[in-house]
């Protein structure tokens, strides 16, 4: 599903160049959750930015569920990235005017879905992350914990076939942080999509089917993840 190969990223800062990610070579199969471990700095999120088309590598390739992705036109690439791909952000980034059903559909109407479509499975969606009673709140009513399961609806509205989340619960409490990843493992294996993950914290690591440890922008282990 997803393949890297000799990806570098290098970013400038004035006269100094400061490597970020340094030949990484790596592969995912369709289905996994797979968890990007490390510690700060060592280029999680940045390596999640290349894998997700929000930036391109410096140098280096990176298939799609076979297709070549850095050398795409960005109009090609956003067409992509609304397409066949999620993503779950740190920060939620809800519309915090929109009712939890409006920010879950907002990428839907986008596409030009027909409307009583897109509403029709929002409402499945918000019902499948155990917000059914909450489609009419607005973010400033919903918790931490609803603020990230209405992100991960919204990531999965347009049936992507890879779901990115970047640290999707590091703003969360225990409680809260179990819920979310229970939800994403739950998708992942009822849905049989393909999630990608980043965090530093051993709990959510236990959700995956594989880790990928990054030391120092390379990739240092790639190892199954716990028997769940």
């Amino acid at each position: 599903m997803i393949t890297a190969r000799d990806v570098s990223k290098t970013y400038g800062l004035g006269p100094v160049s400061v490597p970020a990610l340094r030949d990484i070579d790596l592969e995912i199969d369709a289905g996994e959750m797979v968890c990007i471990m490390g510690r700060s700095g060592s280029g999680k999120s940045t390596l999640l930015r290349q894998l997700s088309l929000i930036d391109r590598p410096t140098t280096g390739r990176i298939l799609i569920d076979g297709q070549e992705v850095v050398g795409l036109s960005e109009r090609h690439r956003s067409a992509l990235r609304l397409e066949k791909m999620g993503y779950v952000f740190q920060e939620y980034a809800l519309i915090p005017e929109l009712t939890a059903e409006e920010n879950v559909y907002l990428p839907a109407m986008m596409r030009g879905e027909e409307r009583l479509s897109y509403r029709a499975h929002t409402r499945e969606l918000l019902e499948r992350v155990g917000l059914s009673d909450r489609v009419t709140h607005r973010p400033r009513a919903l918790s931490g914990g609803e603020h990230q399961r209405v992100a991960i609806a919204r990531a999965l509205v347009n049936r992507p076939v890879i779901v990115y989340a970047d640290e999707p619960t590091a703003n969360l409490d225990s409680a809260a942080a179990h819920t979310v990843m229970q939800t994403l493992s739950q998708l992942n294996r009822d849905l049989r999509i393909t999630v990608v993950f980043v965090s530093h914290d051993p709990d959510d690591s236990a959700y995956a089917s594989r880790i990928i440890r990054l030391h120092d922008g390379r990739v240092q282990t790639a190892v199954a993840g716990p028997d769940l």
